[in-house]
């Protein structure tokens, strides 16, 4: 597996040191990342008008790959426009209030049924689910928009889609590639996961908790409460029967979802396809019945009120995602082919290259594994890398004498939770923009209980080894 690694290799990386550094200063990193898109284009092609057009080709792909996910979170904005114009969301929510008292209740409450709904769904079209409903609870409850949006991505993009344990996606691909079955992959994983979901969700939990005590969100919180109080602004006013019937339907029709997805096996867009065509039949039907003869245009308001809330959030990380998504097989679509022969992507080269340099026992083997892991998770699909970590699984397994299952589950683990994901600025952006909340706060918030999460998961493997 030897890999020739190129200036590109090196330059890519010095530019994810510095973009990372950005984000730590809280700095914007849209034009760091355009500057390394250029420049890979110059060092690849040796061609000014190449790179140039480089840069501009990076961010149509990058929109392209993001715009499942941007009319998503339109469509789910534009169906709630109208729902809070009628007040129907209001209604939708009230049998949930007797659970959720306090937002201690909110956190574990809204990250578990996430988690539930993500193990069947993934979890792009379960945050619009779980968003919609359990925001303004949440919020009412005392639990800040960046708290609902921290419960969702680490219970949802974490621990459901680095398991996958109904669908089985992400197991497949890594035991495939190990060269073992995909059941001693989850069943290896199940003490890791464990542990990695312990850990990271009760550090989340108390650091937010210190966060709510110190009153930072007391003015956010205070203002929740009483815009879902203002009843008396509706622009629409239909009667509590009809705005009870109205949600029950809305239940229904995305309940009926749920049936369809489990029953014809839809996963990722098609299931995301789903739930927004079916947005838009409720948008359409409540639509109709609250603007009677101005449907037309109020329903085309909301829905560009939706598209500018979609793209105002996206329009800050599609650059960035330009740059990483050349770490990928989007650098042979934008550059053509100018990496060596060999080369299996410059996120997996570097991978691969970090494997052969280090030495073979348990310690080191766990560590490989999660920095492999955590390297091929840096294009943001989470997915695109693990069949490599599969790989060097293999590799390390072989000179321990064991182990292959608990090493291509800790990589697993640590490729999904960074690059699926929870670290990565447009991976967190379907929790971020359901919640209304910046995805570079999001992730902030979300660095130090996935690495401490990660650490004790990594010693927890050697024990296992």
């Amino acid at each position: 597996m030897e890999v020739i690694l190129t200036s590109l290799h090196y330059v890519y990386l010095v530019f994810i040191i510095l973009i990372i550094a950005f984000m730590v200063m809280k700095k914007d990193t849209s034009l760091v990342s355009l500057i390394g898109v250029f420049v890979l284009g110059l060092l690849g092609t040796a061609s000014l008008s190449k790179s140039l057009m480089g840069v501009f080709n990076g961010l149509i792909y990058a929109t392209k790959e993001l715009m499942p996910t941007i009319f998503i979170i339109s469509v789910i904005t534009a169906m709630s426009k109208v729902l809070m114009a009628s007040g129907i969301n209001e209604a939708m929510i009230s049998p949930f209030k007797r659970f959720i008292k306090n937002y201690d209740m909110a956190y574990w409450i809204i990250g578990i049924v996430m988690m539930i709904i993500s193990w069947f769904f993934w979890p792009s079209p379960a945050v619009a689910l779980i968003g919609a409903i359990f925001l303004p609870i949440g919020k009412k409850a005392g639990l800040p928009a960046i708290g609902v949006a921290i419960a969702m991505n680490l219970f949802g993009h974490g621990i459901a889609l680095s398991t996958d344990y109904i669908i089985q996606a992400a197991p497949k691909l890594t035991a495939d590639a190990a060269g073992i079955p995909v059941g001693d992959v989850m069943k290896a994983s199940i003490p890791l996961t464990i542990v990695m979901a312990l850990v990271t969700t009760i550090s989340a939990y108390i650091i937010l908790k210190k966060e709510i005590k110190s009153g930072i969100y007391k003015e956010e919180l205070q203002y929740a409460k009483e815009e879902l109080s203002e009843e008396n602004e509706l622009e629409v006013r239909f009667s509590l029967r009809t705005k009870k019937l109205l949600a029950l339907m809305m239940l229904i029709f995305f309940g009926a979802d749920i049936v369809i997805m489990y029953k014809a096996k839809l996963q990722g867009g098609d299931a995301t396809a789903l739930i927004g065509g079916t947005a838009l039949v409720i948008l359409s039907i409540i639509g109709a019945l609250a603007y009677k003869k101005g449907v037309f245009e109020k329903v085309t308001v909301h829905l560009v009120e939706g598209l500018q809330f979609g793209f105002k959030i996206f329009g800050v990380v599609i650059p960035i995602a330009a740059f990483f998504y050349l770490g990928d097989s989007a650098i042979l679509d934008i550059f053509g082919k100018v990496l060596p022969e060999a080369s299996k992507g410059i996120v997996n080269d570097l991978g691969l290259t970090l494997a052969s340099v280090v030495p073979v026992n348990s310690a080191i083997s766990s560590i490989t594994l999660t920095t492999v892991g955590a390297i091929t998770g840096l294009d943001g699909s989470g997915f695109s890398g693990i069949p490599l970590v599969g790989s060097v699984a293999r590799l390390f397994s072989t000179g321990l004498g064991s182990g292959t299952a608990t090493l291509t589950a800790l990589g697993q683990i640590s490729g999904i939770w960074i690059g699926g994901g929870t670290l990565i600025p447009w991976a967190v952006i379907p929790a971020a923009a359901m919640c209304g909340v910046d995805p570079f706060e999001l992730t902030r918030k979300n660095l130090k209980p996935v690495v401490i999460g990660l650490a004790a998961t990594t010693i927890a493997a050697m024990f296992f080894l």
